[in-house]
């Protein structure tokens, strides 16, 4: 008979945060799969919990996985856990996930904590409708690029972000998304957990002053205007002003400011589109 995985989600920070049923199950599986047992150890031991433990750390995912695999198939529970969070979800355990998907092992999700969620309800931010986007690359050229493709997304953006990227990555969405609302999670459940809301360029002078550490979670407002107005329209009003006698820049300035985007990508447009 075939093992069960459980896929259990533990604290982003507070470890009061931890389900009473996430408890159980690590209590009473036969292995746990960690993304780094160092790090998972502090949390078992806290509440009193000792099972033999395996890691799967990224570079060793696909290794560990097959290792993982072999226990499910000889009829061991196995509870599959991250750092924090959920595993799978901007964190490693998608291959493990996959795999028992196609061998037809029992997964069982036992739901927790997450960080772009707690933060997307506190943001002020739209949430009945969202893009979670994760980690963006940490090339600027591959980072600008998803940003320009996205630009025009009517949902809510939920990104992840490092420390050492938060401030160029806050930079690149103030040129691309114009001055829209947004705010800033820094450090959710945690010690030093703060909360920074208003437009992209109040945050990013904000962020100046700050002392950059921890992970970091962005709510960015979507292209809600768009829901009435198209590029046509917008790009309509563009020239209407222009032959009214403003200048291209003048032009572009006054109805980005109108929509919420980005003058740079704006004017780019019009120079295409507006002869």
């Amino acid at each position: 008979m075939k093992g069960v995985l459980y896929v259990v989600s533990t604290p982003i920070g507070n470890l009061e945060d931890i389900t009473l049923r996430a408890l159980r199950i690590l209590k009473e599986v036969d292995l746990i799969a960690a993304e780094d047992t160092r790090h998972s150890l502090k949390l078992l031991s806290h509440f009193g919990i000792s099972k033999p433990m395996i890691s799967y750390w990224k570079e060793k995912e696909q290794v560990r996985s097959d290792k993982i695999m072999m226990k499910l198939h000889e009829g061991l529970s196995v509870a599959l856990i991250s750092d924090a969070g959920t595993p799978g979800i901007a964190d490693p355990g998608a291959v493990l996930i996959n795999k028992a998907v196609q061998e037809d092992i029992q997964i069982v999700p036992v739901p927790g904590p997450s960080a772009f969620i707690a933060a997307l309800s506190v943001s002020g931010l739209p949430a009945e409708n969202f893009t979670f986007m994760g980690f963006l690359p940490s090339g600027k050229t591959q980072r600008k690029k998803i940003l320009s493709n996205i630009s025009l997304e009517h949902k809510t953006l939920v990104f992840y972000e490092a420390p050492h990227r938060i401030s160029e990555t806050l930079e690149d969405m103030e040129n691309i998304f114009g001055n829209r609302k947004i705010a800033v999670v820094k450090e959710i459940t945690k010690i030093h957990e703060e909360i920074l809301r208003g437009s992209i360029s109040d945050i990013v002078v904000q962020m100046r002053d700050k002392k950059i550490a921890g992970e970091y979670v962005i709510i960015v407002e979507g292209m809600s205007e768009f829901h009435e107005h198209s590029m046509e329209d917008v790009l309509m009003e563009i020239r209407m002003l222009m032959k009214k006698g403003l200048g291209r820049k003048e032009a572009v300035k006054k109805v980005a400011e109108e929509y919420g985007l980005s003058k740079k990508e704006l004017y780019d447009k019009s120079l295409n589109e507006i002869s």
